[in-house]
């Protein structure tokens, strides 16, 4: 097996391992002036690191100090060969964020354990595998107008619905085929994310260090990038930073840092919609002092 070529191994996947991105591809662009701000602050701090492929199998993960998830972006769709990664790399690397945290966030069903702990978190109905949709009676049930379909283990919206009471029939069919190999969830759509968008907050050794507004394109109802969605300033509020601290201590142990996706209720109460603890997009292009943060983060769960 390869040997450590640095202190610190820095994960991406297969697609992103390139050293520098063509003329126009802004994506990956976007994750090597990431990583960049994260190699110099971690540099700066005498640690040296390099971006690796996660299922590059001839590394000797065991030989890093560290190996830390920065855009393993192709997990949710290789989630078996992922599994074997976490249990043959977890017991002999220190893994940051780490495996029982990466565990516990790989699957929806985490939401359920933060509103048992006092978290406001939007409301979820899950459909165990093996199950038969009905998603005109969960809405019916719940009295939502409308809602939104997604995989209990998934990323860039994939498999991702929204529908009414009237598409919900039409939808069924797909989703009972998909539930026969994984569990689904079913949430309100709540429209302030046509609005106003999804909020945000990147948290780092459980305290805020920026936000930023994500926006579907116009006629979509998906923030992410890979549909079009786009990225603003955010200055959230008070209670907002205080919802997300709060959501991240309400994890079975601190993580070094994620980013809590927050979304305005009917109420206008805010609620999390997501915690991302695996993988997150960080923005630190946007902030670069969220990148010495993370590097002091990793330190610490170094000594």
């Amino acid at each position: 097996m390869a040997g450590p070529r640095a202190d610190i191994a820095l994960l991406t996947d297969r697609r992103y391992t390139a050293s520098e991105a063509p003329a126009g591809d802004w994506y990956l662009g976007n994750i090597l002036a990431d990583d960049r701000l994260l190699a110099e602050a971690l540099a700066a701090r005498g640690l040296s690191s390099a971006r690796i492929d996660w299922a590059d199998e001839r590394i000797d993960w065991g030989a890093f100090r560290a190996v830390v998830f920065r855009t393993t972006w192709d997990y949710y769709d290789r989630q078996g060969e992922f599994a074997a990664w976490l249990d043959r790399v977890g017991p002999v690397a220190r893994l940051i964020n780490d495996t029982a945290t990466v565990r516990w966030n790989l699957d929806k069903h985490y939401l359920a354990d933060l509103a048992s702990r006092g978290v406001p978190v939007v409301p979820t109905r899950f459909l165990e595998r093996g199950a038969i949709a009905d998603l005109a009676g969960i809405l019916a049930a719940e009295g939502w107008k409308e809602g939104v379909v997604k995989p209990a283990v998934s990323g860039g919206a994939r498999h991702t619905h929204r529908f009414d009471a009237r598409g919900a029939v039409a939808l069924e069919g797909a989703i009972n085929t998909l539930l026969a190999g994984e569990a689904f969830l079913v949430q309100p759509f709540e429209p302030d994310i046509l609005a106003h968008g999804e909020d945000t907050l990147v948290i780092v050794r459980g305290r805020f260090t920026h936000a930023l507004t994500k926006r579907a394109k116009p006629g979509d109802f998906r923030v992410q990038d890979d549909h079009g969605g786009t990225v603003h300033a955010c200055a959230p509020t008070a209670a907002q930073v205080a919802l997300a601290e709060k959501a991240m201590a309400a994890c079975d142990s601190p993580p070094a840092y994620g980013r809590v996706d927050l979304v305005r209720r009917a109420d206008g109460a805010w609620a999390v919609m997501e915690l991302e603890l695996i993988e997150p997009e960080l923005w630190l292009r946007r902030h670069p002092p969220a990148a010495t943060a993370l590097a002091d983060a990793i330190v610490e769960r170094l000594a």
